[in-house]
Protein backbone atom coordinates (compact mmCIF):
# COMPACT_ATOMS: atom_id res chain seq x y z
CA UNK A 1 0.00 0.00 0.00
CA UNK A 2 1.56 3.22 -1.16
CA UNK A 3 1.84 6.41 1.55
CA UNK A 4 -1.04 8.35 0.33
CA UNK A 5 -3.44 5.59 1.63
CA UNK A 6 -1.35 5.97 5.22
CA UNK A 7 -2.77 6.98 8.49
CA UNK A 8 -0.94 9.13 10.40
CA UNK A 9 -0.05 10.93 13.52
CA UNK A 10 2.93 13.06 15.09
CA UNK A 11 4.27 11.45 18.04
CA UNK A 12 6.62 13.32 21.20
CA UNK A 13 8.78 10.78 22.77
CA UNK A 14 8.81 11.00 26.31
CA UNK A 15 10.53 10.33 29.40
CA UNK A 16 8.34 7.66 29.99
CA UNK A 17 8.74 5.80 26.94
CA UNK A 18 12.21 5.82 27.50
CA UNK A 19 15.09 3.28 29.47
CA UNK A 20 17.79 4.68 31.34
CA UNK A 21 20.22 4.97 28.12
CA UNK A 22 17.69 7.65 27.37
CA UNK A 23 16.30 6.02 23.98
CA UNK A 24 12.96 4.12 23.51
CA UNK A 25 12.28 1.18 24.94
CA UNK A 26 11.29 -1.25 22.71
CA UNK A 27 8.13 -2.62 24.36
CA UNK A 28 7.08 1.20 24.26
CA UNK A 29 6.66 1.09 20.67
CA UNK A 30 3.76 -1.64 20.84
CA UNK A 31 1.90 0.38 23.18
CA UNK A 32 2.43 3.87 20.69
CA UNK A 33 1.45 2.05 17.89
CA UNK A 34 -1.87 0.24 19.95
CA UNK A 35 -2.95 3.77 20.07
CA UNK A 36 -2.41 4.47 16.58
CA UNK A 37 -4.66 1.64 15.74
CA UNK A 38 -7.31 3.16 18.17
CA UNK A 39 -6.95 6.60 16.15
CA UNK A 40 -7.21 4.79 13.26
CA UNK A 41 -10.16 3.40 13.92
CA UNK A 42 -11.42 6.63 15.65
CA UNK A 43 -10.54 9.22 12.76
CA UNK A 44 -9.21 7.51 9.71
CA UNK A 45 -12.08 5.15 9.42
CA UNK A 46 -14.76 7.08 11.50
CA UNK A 47 -16.11 4.49 13.86
CA UNK A 48 -15.92 4.33 17.54
CA UNK A 49 -13.14 1.86 18.75
CA UNK A 50 -14.76 2.48 22.39
CA UNK A 51 -18.45 1.40 20.90
CA UNK A 52 -16.50 -1.75 18.86
CA UNK A 53 -14.94 -2.78 21.83
CA UNK A 54 -17.34 -2.25 24.78
CA UNK A 55 -20.76 -2.17 22.95
CA UNK A 56 -20.31 -4.01 19.79
CA UNK A 57 -18.25 -6.54 22.03
CA UNK A 58 -15.34 -6.63 18.60
CA UNK A 59 -11.93 -7.40 19.72
CA UNK A 60 -8.89 -6.42 17.68
CA UNK A 61 -6.39 -9.18 18.95
CA UNK A 62 -2.76 -9.28 17.52
CA UNK A 63 -1.94 -12.72 16.43
CA UNK A 64 1.25 -11.98 14.28
CA UNK A 65 4.29 -9.28 14.52
CA UNK A 66 7.19 -9.12 12.93
CA UNK A 67 9.21 -6.12 13.51
CA UNK A 68 12.32 -4.26 12.70
CA UNK A 69 13.99 -1.85 14.55
CA UNK A 70 15.78 0.63 12.71
CA UNK A 71 17.49 3.39 14.06
CA UNK A 72 17.00 4.92 17.98
CA UNK A 73 14.68 7.44 18.55
CA UNK A 74 15.36 9.81 21.72
CA UNK A 75 13.23 11.60 24.27
CA UNK A 76 12.54 15.06 22.96
CA UNK A 77 12.57 13.01 18.87
CA UNK A 78 9.27 14.54 17.27
CA UNK A 79 8.40 11.16 15.69
CA UNK A 80 5.82 10.32 13.17
CA UNK A 81 3.68 7.30 12.97
CA UNK A 82 2.21 5.82 10.19
CA UNK A 83 -0.79 2.87 9.38
CA UNK A 84 -1.14 1.59 6.02
CA UNK A 85 -3.79 -1.90 5.30
CA UNK A 86 -1.68 -4.15 3.38
CA UNK A 87 -4.20 -6.92 3.16
CA UNK A 88 -7.84 -7.59 3.91
CA UNK A 89 -9.52 -10.79 4.76
CA UNK A 90 -12.87 -12.20 5.49
CA UNK A 91 -11.53 -12.32 9.69
CA UNK A 92 -8.27 -10.49 9.53
CA UNK A 93 -6.30 -7.75 8.40
CA UNK A 94 -2.31 -7.30 8.00
CA UNK A 95 -1.14 -3.59 8.99
CA UNK A 96 1.97 -2.12 7.70
CA UNK A 97 2.74 0.56 10.92
CA UNK A 98 6.55 2.58 11.09
CA UNK A 99 7.66 5.09 12.82
CA UNK A 100 9.71 7.64 11.29
CA UNK A 101 11.51 10.73 11.27
CA UNK A 102 9.26 13.43 9.29
CA UNK A 103 11.83 15.61 8.03
CA UNK A 104 14.02 13.28 6.60
CA UNK A 105 12.01 10.16 6.85
CA UNK A 106 14.44 7.94 8.14
CA UNK A 107 12.43 4.67 9.58
CA UNK A 108 13.57 4.18 12.93
CA UNK A 109 11.40 1.13 13.47
CA UNK A 110 8.48 -0.77 11.33
CA UNK A 111 6.28 -3.64 11.89
CA UNK A 112 3.77 -6.05 9.86
CA UNK A 113 0.78 -6.89 12.32
CA UNK A 114 -2.02 -9.01 11.69
CA UNK A 115 -5.77 -8.13 13.71
CA UNK A 116 -7.60 -10.50 13.75
CA UNK A 117 -11.59 -9.47 14.79
CA UNK A 118 -13.15 -11.83 17.73
CA UNK A 119 -16.12 -11.85 19.53
CA UNK A 120 -15.48 -10.58 23.03
CA UNK A 121 -17.65 -13.25 23.80
CA UNK A 122 -16.62 -16.33 22.70
CA UNK A 123 -13.26 -15.17 21.92
CA UNK A 124 -13.34 -16.82 18.39
CA UNK A 125 -12.75 -15.00 14.80
CA UNK A 126 -15.92 -13.11 13.54
CA UNK A 127 -16.04 -11.85 10.04
CA UNK A 128 -15.00 -7.88 10.08
CA UNK A 129 -17.87 -5.98 10.32
CA UNK A 130 -19.54 -4.53 7.38
CA UNK A 131 -19.03 -0.90 8.26
CA UNK A 132 -15.34 -1.37 9.46
CA UNK A 133 -14.88 -3.15 5.72
CA UNK A 134 -16.73 -0.13 3.84
CA UNK A 135 -14.54 2.30 5.65
CA UNK A 136 -11.21 0.37 5.14
CA UNK A 137 -11.98 0.23 1.18
CA UNK A 138 -12.84 3.65 0.91
CA UNK A 139 -9.77 4.64 2.49
CA UNK A 140 -7.57 2.23 0.15
CA UNK A 141 -9.77 1.25 -3.01
CA UNK A 142 -7.40 -1.85 -4.19
CA UNK A 143 -8.12 -3.74 -1.17
CA UNK A 144 -11.77 -4.36 -2.37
Amino acid sequence: MGERNEFRRPRLIRFSDCDPAGIVFYPQYFVMLNGLVEDWVNEGLGLSYHGLVAQRRIGLPTVKLEVDFRAVSRMGDQVMLGLAVERLGSRSMTLQVRCFDPVDGEVRMQMQQVLVTTSLETHRAVAIPDDMRAAIVRNAPELG
